[in-house]
């Protein structure tokens, strides 16, 4: 196999542009007026909360538009069709459910990372169980990404797939290490122009290509079609990506990130459109593969085209249908959707051990400059992860599959409660509903990692092992339902007398010590009800006989006045504290 040398040097071209984009982006972390490091975190996590309308707009569309996504495009339309394509339908969905019901709500408060309200609601060891499945999703898509990436370039350029997956993560890791979240949204604006440009620069290339046939529907089924058998299936598949696509903190730093909650919402549905328009050159490129001749053109088989090359379909027409400089300029299209969620989500999981592991269970004194490195090294860390998984493990996809299904059916129905049902919930709800929403996802298995379905849901299929009935969205729901009923059961018995206060293990319905304190980090915009200088202190109370102790309702005057302030500085906690915040 002889390397491609003007293809490696049109990659090293255009990643060399993305790295001094990322340097200089990463510059703008400092105000020059401030030599204070005590918001320094929230520099780098979230860019200061002064990301532009124009940036935020190219990096909420990139946070979705990532090489799974175009490439995923391309291979379901030459697979299934458009019936099956629900990727791009999907997460547009999920942006503006997002923007609707969760985007105004989370930037008002002021958190910093996903995790903030479910650490304030039920404390921060019970946000440390939930950070798993979050830290999982995020690092086995990075990893999936990355292999896809090295399987694009060995097609377009036959550089080894090892060699390609090492130096887009060092580019990529060098960049976020150096400037946070400043980095990732600056670069994304690059990303997004170059997958745009280089896949619609492709396209004519390709459609005009002799091997390629009529694409009309009469002679090119590229719509495909919906079996009434599978239709559990496929709503399982699409209410995963519009439901399950909204608890993941590459969503929400760019909620956080924005300077009002206003324009939270107002970005996430401006995505939701660009996901639509990215999604436009990958689907004409999959119909043209599924309308190409293959044994017309250069491409050495097998032929038809087996399950280790459908995937592949979006390349492989880069590379035997165009010529080979346009096949470049669209390789450089593919690596910029790789780096721009690889950035994206290595950011994400360093930002929330950092900041809801190690800062709020850990090592809760910690200063702001020491976790900024923490953070430095959580990149490095699942950086390092995220490639050692790509160039080791075979099932990345199936590992990111089943991830994602656990983030939609134990962290979806916790995120709704936190956000819109506060006062009906506790520890002891949570708890159950994580447990139970993982056994129920873990027992009705996953072929692709060769989990045996131990739960055996109407119409499955023995002969394939495939769950027809959409179990993933009814495991979702019975964890919602025990979340809610579980809290509502526990807070009953205890304030009725039926179970004593001392087995109030989590403190969070009657046993309440009145000396837990918790301080107020201020913030700007809305979350700030005191002046920058001032933390309010507020004692943990408990709900007696349904009515909220009047000392968690008080007004920032009443608060001035009645409250003693401390003169060390204020920790970090991201939001005025729960009355049902435990010690779990």
């Amino acid at each position: 196999m002889t390397t491609n040398i003007a293809g490696v040097i049109s990659v090293v071209f255009f990643y060399v542009i993305i790295l001094v984009v990322g340097i200089w982006a990463g510059k703008k972390k400092r105000s020059p007026n401030s030599d204070s490091d005590l918001e320094e975190s929230e520099e780098v996590m979230l860019a200061g909360r002064n990301i532009g309308m124009f940036v935020g707009i190219f990096t909420m569309t990139a946070t979705w538009v990532g090489g799974g996504y175009i490439n995923g495009t391309a291979e379901a339309i030459y697979s299934n069709g458009i019936w099956w394509c629900q990727a791009p339908f999907g997460y547009a969905l999920s942006l503006v459910l997002g923007g609707l019901f969760f985007a105004n709500k989370m930037r008002e408060e002021g958190y910093v990372t996903m995790l903030d309200p479910f650490q304030d609601l039920f404390g921060s060891r019970m946000g440390g169980l939930l950070f798993m499945p979050a830290l999982c999703g995020e690092v086995f898509w990075s990893a999936a990404i990355l292999a896809a990436l090295g399987a694009t370039v060995s097609v377009i350029i036959d550089l080894d797939n090892n060699t390609s997956i090492i130096v887009s993560a060092c580019i990529a890791l060098f960049y976020t290490l150096f400037g946070g979240l400043y980095s990732v949204a600056y670069t994304d604006v690059i990303q997004l122009f170059c997958i745009f440009a280089g896949l619609w620069l492709c396209i004519p290339f390709c459609i005009t290509n002799e091997a390629v046939g009529s694409l009309s529907l009469a002679d090119n089924d590229w719509v495909g079609e919906l079996d009434p058998m599978y239709f559990g299936l496929w709503l399982d598949y699409g209410l995963l990506l519009i439901l399950g696509g909204i608890p993941w903190q590459v969503y929400f730093q760019r909620v956080l990130s924005s300077k009002t909650a206003f324009r939270a919402q107002l970005l996430s549905y401006v995505a939701a459109v660009g996901c639509l328009i990215m999604a436009v050159p990958p689907m004409i490129i999959g119909a043209v593969a599924k309308a190409t001749a293959w044994n017309l053109t250069s491409f050495p088989g097998p032929l038809p085209l087996d399950a280790d090359h459908t995937p592949l379909v979006l390349p492989m027409v880069l590379q035997y249908l165009t010529p080979a400089f346009v096949s470049f300029v669209g390789l450089g299209a593919v690596s910029a959707a790789v780096m721009s969620s690889s950035d994206s989500s290595i950011l994400s999981a360093a930002s929330m051990f950092a900041r809801n592991i190690y800062k709020l269970i850990i090592r809760q004194n910690a200063s702001e400059r020491e976790i900024i490195w923490v953070m430095k090294g959580a990149i490095l860390f699942v950086g390092f992860m995220a490639t050692a998984m790509a160039l080791t493990v075979k099932s990345i996809y199936g590992l990111w599959y089943l991830s994602s299904d656990l983030v939609y059916v134990m962290l979806f129905p916790q995120l709704v409660c936190v956000v819109h049902f506060k006062k009906f919930c506790n520890t002891y709800g949570s708890l159950c509903a994580y447990i139970i929403g993982f056994l129920l996802r873990a027992l009705g298995g996953e072929k692709i990692v060769g989990l045996p379905a131990l739960i055996k849901y109407p119409y499955f299929l023995e002969e394939t092992g495939e769950q027809l009935f959409p179990f993933r969205t009814l495991s979702m729901l019975i964890s919602l339902s025990t979340l809610l009923a579980v809290s509502r059961s526990t807070k009953w018995l205890f304030e009725n007398g039926h179970i004593p206060p001392a087995l109030d293990i989590f403190h969070c319905v009657v046993n309440i010590p009145d000396d837990i304190l918790k301080v107020q980090e201020p913030h700007e915009g809305e979350m700030s009800v005191l002046n920058a200088q001032i933390a309010m202190v507020k004692t943990y109370q408990s709900e007696m006989n349904g009515r909220i102790n009047p000392a968690l309702n008080l007004s920032s005057d009443e608060a001035e006045s009645d409250v003693n302030l401390p003169m060390a500085p204020p920790p970090y906690s991201a939001k005025p504290p729960s009355q049902n915040t435990t010690n779990f």
